[in-house]
């Protein structure tokens, strides 16, 4: 077996994987047990002391090393992605290259965010010095999604490495291949240190084993559903656990907006990658006086995309076969409740192919505009005013990303911070995702936590708080040899000093 998987003492299981846009198998992968996940750990823990005991330099130099051999294999990786995904070969390229913009930002600051840094002491502990310092945490195990099977996974990989983790990845059964074509990249690159990262590749019960293997720490992709039974798990070991979860995200546009650049954004948000993207564009609010004008121009673009699995395709089939029954009644429930289709409706659905759907009047109490539908729909219903359009945005049980047009950056950024969203674009749809010193996540069933940037990499360490004492102090709180009156009279000083303003 690889070295970028778990070694096991007998083989292993293994199951099929097969293209989404032909149905035909792509590969073969082991599907790995408690027993063989447990290794696979312990194998990490083995090496992650020697990695954590490494200058930040050093281990920024280790993996600038893995992202140029990334960037070399970039057509292989893209090739694998798009393969086991559906996707064309240039979103599969796009995720590549995000991939590694955000690897190089991680690997180049997490000495400087990481870093021992002092803190100011009080008056009563001026004789003492005063710091703290970020420790990696150990081995961290991370439970990938299939949709964008290498860039959002390494949100975690990347940055737990740099905070100087090892990691056992675990890749969704949908795309392992991808997992295990990253590990043995890294163990390439970097052979000093094979095995800190480690791919187990299975089903739900290899992740339910990783969940229960002594990992320090667990940072989880997926549906809400399946974070709370993850969730559990961790629970009976105190496992801290990080959780980016679905997205029911809207898009709220003002009556001086760019429309043009609104309705290619909205498509591009809603459409790519078949619609399947946590952060994706699924519900508009556009105020009633350019509302018309708006959906106009969203269908016109919507329409002329091709699907299917040519070269020149837009988008490609769901990589998830079961996913196409929810866009369906998604579709459907929509238009049974008063919605209009404006393009496409029930009958866009030939699977594994969806083709656009763009829906307006859908009632806010319908699945369209509650649960994720992760497909190529786009709703966009009318509101009165940007205090509307605000308060249905919020009303979603979701609180990922969002995005704002207007006519002025700074009026955008006024409505952006009324939203309950934890990233919000203006004037673009998902910028912030490619922005690598931005935190990614939310809050409700969008999850908790945050990946990317400076709180990305505090994510997975632990804080070490140190004193040290400068000098002995003219008077030892600290102690019982203090006289009563010398402690009541630092009492009072110390209230005389505090009800000041």
């Amino acid at each position: 077996m690889e070295s970028s998987t778990a070694e096991t003492a007998r083989p292993a299981p293994v199951f099929t994987t097969y293209s989404p846009a032909t149905g035909e198998p792509v590969a073969e992968h082991p599907a790995h047990g408690p027993a063989e996940v447990s290794r696979a750990v312990d194998g990490v823990r083995a090496v992650q002391a020697g990695w954590a005991a490494l200058p930040a330099s050093r281990r920024r130099d280790h993996l600038l090393r893995w992202k140029k051999a990334l960037a070399t294999e970039l057509d292989t990786v893209a090739r694998t992605i798009a393969e086991e995904t559906g996707k064309p070969a240039g979103d599969a390229a796009l995720e590549v290259v995000l991939t590694l913009e955000h690897l190089a930002w991680a690997a180049r600051n997490a000495g400087r965010v990481l870093r021992r840094r002092k803190v100011s002491t009080g008056l009563f502990t001026v004789h003492q010095r005063a710091s703290l310092v970020h420790r990696p945490l150990g081995v961290v195990g991370v439970i990938g999604p299939w949709n964008y099977p290498l860039y959002t996974p390494m949100g975690s990989i990347g940055y737990a490495l740099a905070a100087g983790n090892g990691v056992v990845f675990k890749p969704s059964e949908l795309t392992p291949g991808t997992g295990v074509l990253l590990a043995r990249l890294f163990n390439d690159a970097v052979p000093g240190h094979a095995g800190l990262l480690t791919t187990v590749t299975g089903a739900a019960s290899t992740g339910d084993a990783l969940a229960r293997s002594g990992v320090d720490k667990l940072a989880f992709t997926g549906s809400p559903g399946t974070a709370r039974k993850v969730m559990a798990v961790c629970a009976e070991t105190l496992t801290p656990f990080l959780a980016e979860c679905g997205g029911k995200d809207a898009v709220i546009v003002t009556a001086d907006a760019d429309l043009s650049a609104a309705a290619d954004a909205i498509v591009w948000g809603a459409l790519s990658n078949a619609g399947q993207t946590c952060a994706g564009v699924e519900r508009v609010y556009a105020v009633r006086e350019i509302h018309a004008e708006l959906c106009e121009r969203v269908v016109e673009r919507a329409k002329a995309l091709p699907t299917g699995a040519g070269a020149d395709a837009a988008y490609g089939p769901m990589t998830l076969a079961g996913q196409v029954a929810v866009v369906e009644r998604h579709v459907t429930g929509a238009v049974s409740a008063g919605g209009r289709a404006l393009l496409g409706g029930p009958g866009s659905v030939r699977a594994p192919y969806v083709e656009p759907v763009v829906l307006s009047d859908v009632p806010e109490d319908a699945a369209a505009m509650t649960e994720e539908t992760f497909g190529p729909v786009v709703a966009i219903n009318a509101v009165a005013d940007v205090d509307e359009a605000v308060e249905r945005a919020n009303a979603s049980r979701y609180a990922l990303g969002a995005a704002v047009f207007c006519g002025g950056g700074r009026a955008g950024a006024a409505i952006a911070a009324r939203l309950r969203a934890g990233a919000v674009s203006v004037n673009s749809v998902l910028g912030f995702a490619a922005v690598p010193a931005l935190p990614f996540g939310g809050s409700g069933d969008s999850g908790f936590g945050r990946i990317h940037g400076e709180e990305g990499l505090r994510a997975f360490t632990s804080v070490q708080s140190t004193t040290v004492q400068r000098f002995t102090p003219p008077i030892a709180l600290t102690s019982f040899d203090v006289p009563a009156a010398t402690r009541e009279r630092a009492v009072r000083l110390a209230q005389s000093l505090h009800r000041r303003r």
